[in-house]
């Protein structure tokens, strides 16, 4: 189930998202290369996709948050619905 979904997401996302297959999960994990917040905050208003900011995810250690610059896009929709969250994704980033 979850195969399928990572291969069409990963095909529409990879050429314009920083972004890999996990080892394993439901979710993926991409760099955005700028501030998370305000990334999911844009995404949300031009494409209406929910994504969550990475730095909401992890605890800030020795100044650092790890999440920073990532987001989190779970793939518990189904395909169709995953598949054109990532088209919208994709167009919100060729703007």
């Amino acid at each position: 189930l979850y195969r399928e979904k990572f291969d069409a997401v990963l095909d529409i996302l990879a050429p314009v998202l920083d972004v890999q297959r996990p080892d394993g999960g439901f979710y993926l994990w991409p760099n955005v290369g700028t501030d998370d917040a305000a990334f999911c905050r844009d995404l949300f208003v031009d494409q209406h996709v929910t994504a969550v900011p990475g730095s909401y995810l992890s605890r800030e250690v020795d100044g650092v948050n790890p999440g920073a610059g990532r987001v989190r896009l779970a793939l518990v929709a189904p395909l169709a619905e995953c598949i054109e969250a990532a088209e919208r994704i994709r167009a919100f980033l060729s703007k």
